[in-house]
């Protein structure tokens, strides 16, 4: 087991790290919605993953970007970072 962990990069790990918590965190809200049974407390919870979701999208293209940024040029990075934006302002509405 200890093999295949070797040739992964920390950033891919903190990467698949975040998701993780991403992925559980949409799962324990899922289950707190079903346990409370009422919609204002559904929008309560869902309005918290609205803040986490972007979050972790921000968080993850960040570290793979400061990865990269040695063989990335300044022009390609801000498009990256213009192309995450752009998703966050298309799906805010």
């Amino acid at each position: 087991m200890k093999d295949w962990m070797e040739g992964l990069q920390t950033a891919v790990v903190v990467m698949v790290l975040l998701r993780v918590f991403s992925g559980l965190a949409e799962l324990t809200v899922a289950g707190l919605i079903l346990k409370f049974n009422n919609v204002e407390k559904a929008l309560v919870l869902n309005a918290i993953l609205a803040v986490t979701g972007p979050a972790v999208l921000i968080l993850s293209v960040t570290i793979g970007v400061y990865v990269l940024a040695d063989s990335l040029s300044f022009w390609k990075i801000a498009l990256i970072f213009t192309g995450v934006l752009l998703i966050l302002i298309g799906v805010k509405s």
